[in-house]
C-alpha cells in the first residue's frame, strides 16, 4: 500500500480528499494535515509515500513544504502531488522545480485524481521492477517518464456513463495485471455485474481495454478484460 498524507486546511476538503484517496486501489490514508507545522511533523512520524499537498496553507506555503523537505538529509521526503486553487505560473513552475510529480487545480472529482495517483502507482510499480544497479536503455527511460503521465479519460464520456465510475473501473482492468470478468470487475468496484459489464464494453469502445474470449468445454465463451 502507498500510504498517502492528505495536507489541506480545510477540513471538510481534506475529508473528500481523503474518501477520493480511500478509493483507489493501492493507496493507504496514513494521515490529514492542516498546517505546514502539522505537515512536517507528520512526514516525519508517520513516514508517508506521498502527499496531496495544498499550497495556500495558514502558517505558509505547501512549496515551503517541499522546500523544507528537500533539505532534509535523512532522506524522509515523500513524492508530492499538489492539490490546489493555486492557478500561478509561478506556483506551478516552482512546484516542478521542487519535484512534485503532479498538479491538480481545484475543484477536482475523483476521476481526475485517480487518474494522477494510477498513474502515480504504476511508476513505483515500474522503479521498483528495476535492479538499482543496472545501467537502462533509452526504452525503459522513456517508459518510466511516460508512467508519470495520467493517461487520459475518453473525451466526453457516453451518455450515461459516469466519469468516477468510470475511472474506478478502468483503474480495476489496469492494475489486475491479468484478464478480469465482468463479475469481478464488479466485486471490485461495487457496482452490479450489468453495470461493470456496460462500462467494460466502453472502455474497449474508445481503446482502453481489450476484450478476450475464454472458451470452456461447452456453452458461450467467457468475456475476460484486460487492460492495453
Amino acid at each position: 500500500m502507498i500510504k498517502t498524507l492528505v495536507v489541506e486546511d480545510d477540513f471538510r476538503v481534506s475529508g473528500i480528499h481523503a474518501g477520493y484517496v480511500s478509493r483507489v486501489p493501492g493507496f493507504e490514508v496514513v494521515g490529514r494535515s492542516g498546517t505546514v507545522a502539522d505537515a512536517l511533523a507528520a512526514v516525519n512520524s508517520l513516514k508517508p509515500d506521498l502527499m496531496l499537498l495544498d499550497v495556500y496553507l495558514p502558517d505558509g506555503s505547501g512549496l515551503d513544504v517541499l522546500r523544507r523537505l528537500t533539505g532534509d538529509s535523512a532522506g524522509t521526503r515523500p513524492d508530492a502531488i499538489m492539490t490546489t486553487a493555486a492557478r500561478d505560473v509561478a506556483s506551478v513552475r516552482t512546484a516542478m522545480q521542487l519535484g512534485a510529480v503532479g498538479y491538480l487545480v481545484k475543484p477536482f472529482g475523483l476521476a481526475a485524481l485517480a487518474e494522477r495517483l494510477t498513474s502515480y502507482r504504476e511508476l513505483r510499480h515500474r522503479v521498483d521492477a528495476l535492479d538499482p544497479q543496472a545501467e537502462t536503455e533509452q526504452a525503459e527511460v522513456d517508459a518510466l517518464f511516460n508512467a508519470a503521465r495520467p493517461s487520459a479519460l475518453p473525451a466526453g464520456s457516453a451518455h450515461g456513463h459516469s466519469a468516477p465510475t468510470l475511472a474506478l473501473v478502468r483503474d480495476v482492468v489496469r492494475s489486475a495485471q491479468r484478464d478480469l470478468s465482468a463479475a469481478e470487475v464488479a466485486e471490485a468496484t461495487g457496482v452490479s455485474r450489468a453495470t461493470a459489464h456496460r462500462y467494460l464494453s466502453y472502455l474497449v469502445r474508445a481503446g482502453h481495454a481489450r476484450l478476450e474470449l475464454r472458451y470452456g468445454a461447452t456453452g458461450r465463451p467467457e468475456h475476460r478484460y484486460r487492460a492495453w
